[in-house]
């Protein structure tokens, strides 16, 4: 009885979840003057979209996202794999200390950084740029903490024999550690992925041009442009070709995504 109620929480809550989406979906292919109708049509139109293509730079804004993703990913991905084998099989004085400052950093919101970094971005002069926007996401606790627990329950022997072989440390980072934990950097790379797409405070603050400004905030910007009134239909399409990546994305390589986590041991 118990598990059946909990399911049927679960339902609830999930369709609830739901209806922004559904109702995005609805509107972003209705006519503008249907889309606000109570009464089913069978009309649909494209149209919707081509204005959004058109009234705003939006392949500008694809390709800032995917350029700060991707740079953001790629460092991250440097950053946390020398320093998770670093804190996870290398002595060094103050070891133990240092990652407690990483464990730390956990506890920190980034909206609280918001402040100092834009201070240290303008004195460098990276303001509106895309190297600010991804600067202060070079490196993740987060990644170097999961990464850690992962390279500690590797077997010692393997590095070992790998010693014995004549092989360097980074020859035994890059051709055993790193290919044995394979399922723990895609479980890392959806998060990093997804949060830098998702990202709308920090670029907002930090951007003014439109060759950075990447689609949350160019988004925001197009959904202001309207002088009368709320244009929901536009304003949908536009946010589906927010989201729509990413819940493609999702939907073709779910299996993946969800085997990836299950290794990792996120829950």
């Amino acid at each position: 009885m118990k598990q059946w109620l909990w399911h049927a929480i679960m339902l609830v809550v999930s369709v609830v979840w739901f209806v922004p989406l559904i109702w995005m979906l609805w509107t972003a292919f209705r006519p503008k003057d249907a889309g606000m109708n109570s009464f089913w049509s069978w009309e649909w139109t494209l149209a919707n979209f081509a204005k959004v293509w058109e009234g705003a730079p939006f392949a500008q804004y694809y390709l800032n996202t995917f350029t700060i993703a991707g740079g953001v990913l790629l460092a991250q991905l440097l950053s946390l794999t020398l320093a998770a084998y670093a804190f996870a099989r290398l002595r060094f004085f103050g070891k133990d200390a240092v990652f407690m400052l990483f464990l730390v950093q956990l506890m920190v919101p980034a909206d609280v950084l918001i402040f100092s970094n834009y201070h240290v971005l303008k004195e460098f002069g990276l303001l509106d740029t895309k190297l600010g926007i991804m600067l202060p996401y070079f490196a993740s606790a987060f990644g170097i903490f999961l990464l850690r627990q992962t390279f500690k329950q590797l077997p010692l022997e393997l590095e070992e024999a790998a010693m014995v072989e004549g092989c360097s440390r980074l020859g035994i980072l890059w051709r055993i550690f790193v290919p044995l934990s394979a399922p723990v950097y895609i479980s890392f790379a959806v998060v990093s992925v997804s949060y830098q797409w998702n990202n709308f405070l920090w670029p907002l603050i930090v951007t003014n041009s439109v060759e950075n400004r990447p689609l949350t905030v160019g988004l925001a910007m197009f959904a202001q442009s309207f002088e009368t009134g709320a244009q929901w239909a536009e304003v949908s399409a536009a946010t589906l070709l927010v989201v729509g990546p990413l819940i493609l994305g999702f939907l073709l390589f779910q299996r993946k995504f969800i085997s990836s986590f299950m290794h990792s041991g996120i829950k």
